[in-house]
């Protein structure tokens, strides 16, 4: 991780596209304005981590309802081989 300290008005450049300024600094919250090209996207890492675990549910859900009708449906069809 890169830590540096920069002011009101002051920003770094991540690559060749993406632009990150300091709009306000307060005692205990840091204002950010980012530039960026509409492909990347930016998203809160509050949100970021959110959207893992639902993401992780729904996979987490679709493989329980997978084996659900898996373990459902076998018996049926291993008496149809008979």
């Amino acid at each position: 991780m890169l830590i540096i300290t920069r002011k009101t008005g002051e920003g770094i450049h991540i690559g060749d596209d993406v632009v990150v300024n300091v709009v306000e600094a307060g005692k205990d919250k840091v204002r950010l304005g980012i530039s960026a090209p509409k492909d990347v996207k930016i998203i809160r890492s509050e949100m970021f981590e959110s959207r893992g675990f639902n993401v992780q549910a729904a996979v987490n859900k679709v493989s329980a309802d997978f084996m659900n009708k898996f373990l459902t449906d076998t018996p049926t069809q291993l008496n149809e081989i008979k």
